[in-house]
């Protein structure tokens, strides 16, 4: 499973990795996290070409939260362009929480395990909260 990880969750996305591996989960699921910058992807992109992207690639969108308002914002994109084989999008919903709470944290690598564990009954259904 590969998530791409939004432009602004670096560090967030060290500290998930981190407990998935401290955690032994890497060791069994075949997870990576990527970069916008390594598909070579702007930090300007729209929510709309970031959302491509990641479907193209069969990633996994993880974010802190994206626009809510506009043609190509992700919840336009969402009601648009989502099908039953799409990928869900991941958010995370408080992300100063997930830094400064390890119970809220391991609360949210709990749930993107059960869903990554789970993904074929997760897909289509277009945007998850996390927790």
């Amino acid at each position: 499973m590969i998530f791409l990880i939004d432009h602004n969750l670096g560090g967030h996305a060290e500290i998930l990795l981190g407990n998935l591996a401290s955690q032994g989960w890497l060791e069994l699921l075949p997870i990576r996290f990527v970069s916008f910058k390594e598909i070579n992807l702007s930090i300007d992109s729209n929510d709309r070409i970031v959302w491509r992207t990641a479907q193209a690639n069969q990633m996994i969108l993880l974010t802190a939260n994206r626009s809510m308002k506009g043609e190509n914002s992700l919840e336009q994109v969402l009601r648009e362009e989502n099908t039953v084989n799409s990928l869900p999008v991941m958010t995370i919903g408080d992300t100063d929480r997930f830094l400064a709470d390890r119970a809220y944290r391991n609360r949210c690598v709990d749930r993107i395990l059960e869903i990554v564990l789970d993904i074929e009954n997760w897909m289509g259904v277009g945007r998850i909260f996390i927790p």
